[in-house]
């Protein structure tokens, strides 16, 4: 199989998804046209080699609908050679976009891919696609379907952690993403989004916190009890879980992934590709995986998928450098540290979702850019990025620095 690099990376700032966000006045178009105007640019790229542009979009309609890279390949005026395709697979949507990406190089039939992800989740609100999981009941009886905040508390109820763990967990993680913003840990990856008049809208995470503390989240309700006592899928998650009595709620919005908007690109290709572009590879794409997961618990995908990708690579946990997982909810990090006895500081050393937010369909893309950049920053060599998903599902990528 033919070796697949990772040549750039670029993602735009995260604005908070609301109607007053600074991001809500651009399309999910142009949030994506951004990236793939700055990954041209930045890599002198003659775009009628692009083989394929792959996006995640969890959410695909409205403004976010018709094949979204190729009308923001449109937009970022590349050559009409450069098709385009869109992807889902909920909150991993970015990463396998990489991943698809990668196969498709491996076996030879592209040598230049850009893969990412956009999401606007302030002009297309989470869930307007719709769907039978959510409605069907033919469907969501046998998926134990239950909101994703009840099944990371049916998560800290099953394997003990606290409202204290959570918030502590939360309280990190807003330090590590100021601290990382602080020391300029982004300014080579991040690129401002700017107006038609050339003036910048958001140059830098919107969502963040830095100054929580203990106190300050102890103020807040939890935000899935309501949910599950009163909408019933307390019980659903009891039925699925029979050793658990009663769910203990733990999550509220402080110790949750926020809601915001963005997109990012990779670059990927051959090593011919990249040759002929007078490109220098970063990283190689090792291994990845997808798998699919207890769908009650939903959300501790990651450590599924990432004992098959271990298994299936011959990797051990002692051979990753860096791990970085979606901080969907607090809950589901502490799950995977504990479940692989990882220490705090080997993963989301610069902060994660609970301070910076989840743009849906690009967070995969982002976190793996995060950590491509902090294997360099350490002078480390092997990473792992990994999602949970809806529905009950995990995707992991290892990638190796070059």
């Amino acid at each position: 199989m033919t070796e697949v690099f990772i040549y750039d990376h670029v993602r735009t700032p995260r604005g908070r998804g609301k109607k007053d966000g600074a991001l809500h006045e651009v399309p999910s178009v142009r949030l994506a046209a951004k990236t793939l105007e700055a990954i041209r640019d930045r890599n002198g790229l003659d775009t009628s080699y692009v083989d394929d542009i792959i996006m995640g979009c969890v959410d695909p309609v409205m403004d976010a609908g018709a094949v979204i890279p190729k009308a923001a390949a449109f937009e970022a005026g590349y050559s009409t050679r450069a098709p385009g395709m869109q992807i889902s697979r909920f909150c991993a949507s970015g990463l396998d976009a990489i991943n698809f990406a990668a196969g498709k190089v491996a076996a030879g039939s592209d040598d230049i891919v850009i893969a990412g992800g956009v999401e606007s989740m302030s002009r297309v609100g989470m869930g307007m696609s719709g769907g039978s999981w959510y409605m069907d009941p033919s469907v969501n009886f046998p998926a134990y379907f239950m909101p994703q905040g009840v099944s990371a508390d049916l998560i800290a109820t099953k394997y003990g952690f606290t409202r204290d763990d959570v918030d502590a967990y939360a309280v990190e993680s807003q330090k590590r993403a100021g601290k990382a913003w602080d020391a300029g840990y982004f300014k080579n990856s991040v690129i401002p989004v700017k107006d038609q008049n050339g003036l910048t809208i958001l140059d830098r995470d919107e969502h963040m916190r830095p100054t929580t503390d203990m106190q300050s989240l102890a103020s807040l309700n939890p935000s899935f009890q309501m949910p599950g006592e009163m909408g019933g899928f307390e019980a659903v998650g009891i039925q699925a879980h029979p050793e658990i009595e009663r769910i203990t709620y733990v999550h509220h919005a402080g110790n949750s992934s926020g809601i915001v908007d963005g997109a990012a690109a990779v670059l990927i290709g051959s090593r011919a590709g990249g040759e002929a572009m007078s490109l220098k590879p970063r990283a190689r794409i090792r291994h990845f995986a997808n798998i699919g997961s207890d769908p009650a618990l939903m959300l501790t995908g990651p450590v599924d998928v990432t004992e098959k990708l271990l298994a299936r690579s011959g990797m051990k946990i002692s051979d990753i450098d860096l791990f970085e997982l979606n901080e969907a909810f607090a809950a589901v990090v502490l799950r995977y540290m504990q479940a692989f006895d990882i220490p705090h500081d080997k993963i989301n050393v610069n902060g994660g979702a609970i301070a910076m937010g989840h743009p849906l369909g690009a967070t995969g893309a982002m976190i793996l850019g995060t950590v491509l950049d902090e294997l360099e920053r350490r002078d480390l060599n092997t990473a792992l990025v990994t999602l949970c998903i809806g529905a009950g599902m995990g995707t992991a990528t290892i990638i190796e620095r070059v």
